[in-house]
C-alpha cells in the first residue's frame, strides 16, 4: 500500500532539496576558484595548491593506514571525553537545578570558571600527562562541561512550577518527580548542550593533537605543517572539516530523533 504525501511534506522535500542543491553548487564554486586561482598566478601556489592537488592528496591518505589510525585516535578521544562531560554536566546540572540554595551558591562560581579557556589549561596538563590521551580529555571534559552544565540548568529552571506542585502535592517520589516532571522538561536543552559541546569537543581534541602532541590528526597536520608538505597540510584540514561536518550532522539527526514529539521539532517537520 503506498502512502501520498501531503502538501506541506511535498513542500518541505522541495525545499531541502533547494538547500542542499544551493550548497552544493556553493562547494563546487569555491573549489573552483581555488583550483583557478592558484594556476593563474593570483594566489601563489607555494602556499595555496590547486583544489585538485589537494583531492589528490586527500585521496591518496584514505588509502593508508596511518590515516585512519589517526581519524580512530581522535574520534576515540572525542567520544570518551564527550561522554565524560554529558554524565558530569547531566548529574551536577540536575542536582545544583533542583536545589535552589545550591544554585544560588554556585551561580557567581559557574559564571567565573566557565569564561576560562581550555588551552590555558595545557601546560598544567603537559606537565601531569604528557603527549597522552588523557591530556586532550582533560580539555574536552573542561570546556564540553560548560556546554552542558549551563543548558541542564536551564531546563530545570524552566520546568513549570504548577507542575512541580502537583508533583509534590500527589507526594510523588523525589525519582519519580525527575522522571516525569524534570527530564521532560529538560530534555530539549541537554539535546542543546549535546550538540554544542560535541563541536567544543571536536575542536580540543584536535587541539590538543596539534599543541602537545596527542596521536590523531591533528598531529598528522602538525607534522605535514612543519615538513612543509602543504598539500597534505590542507588535505588534513578538509579532512578534520568532513569529520566536524558528519559529527553536527549526527548531533542534529540524533536531536531529532530523542525529541520527535517535542513542539519545536514537529514545526520543523512541518514546514
Amino acid at each position: 500500500m503506498t502512502t501520498v504525501a501531503t502538501a506541506p511534506e511535498r513542500r518541505r522535500r522541495r525545499l531541502s532539496g533547494s538547500t542542499a542543491a544551493l550548497g552544493i553548487l556553493g562547494l563546487f564554486t569555491i573549489g573552483a576558484l581555488l583550483e583557478v586561482l592558484p594556476r593563474i598566478g593570483v594566489l601563489n601556489r607555494r602556499f595555496f595548491p590547486p583544489s585538485s592537488e589537494i583531492l589528490t592528496t586527500l585521496i591518496e591518505q584514505l588509502g593508508e593506514g596511518a590515516f585512519w589510525t589517526a581519524v580512530s585516535d581522535t574520534l576515540r578521544g572525542w567520544a570518551i571525553g564527550l561522554t565524560i562531560a554529558m554524565v558530569l554536566g547531566i548529574a551536577v546540572g540536575v542536582i545544583i537545578g533542583s536545589v535552589p540554595f545550591l544554585r544560588d551558591v554556585t551561580s557567581s562560581t559557574i559564571e567565573f570558571l566557565r569564561p576560562i579557556p581550555s588551552v590555558a589549561l595545557i601546560p598544567l596538563v603537559v606537565l601531569l600527562y604528557g603527549t597522552k590521551l588523557q591530556s586532550a580529555l582533560i580539555l574536552i571534559v573542561y570546556a564540553a562541561f560548560w556546554q552542558v552544565l549551563v543548558q541542564v540548568l536551564y531546563g530545570v529552571a524552566d520546568v513549570d512550577p504548577v507542575v512541580r506542585d502537583t508533583a509534590r502535592s500527589y507526594r510523588f517520589s523525589r525519582w519519580t518527580q525527575l522522571r516525569q516532571v524534570v527530564w521532560p522538561t529538560a530534555l530539549p536543552y541537554v539535546m542543546t548542550g549535546f550538540r554544542l559541546a560535541a563541536a567544543v569537543a571536536l575542536i580540543l581534541q584536535v587541539t590538543a593533537e596539534l599543541v602537545i602532541g596527542v596521536p590523531g590528526l591533528g598531529r598528522n597536520l602538525g607534522v605535514a605543517q612543519s615538513s612543509g608538505a602543504v598539500s597534505l597540510t590542507y588535505a588534513l584540514v578538509v579532512a578534520v572539516g568532513i569529520i566536524g561536518i558528519a559529527i553536527n550532522l549526527f548531533a542534529r539527526a540524533l536531536e531529532r530523533r530523542i525529541l520527535n514529539w517535542h513542539p519545536s521539532v514537529r514545526r520543523d517537520v512541518a514546514r
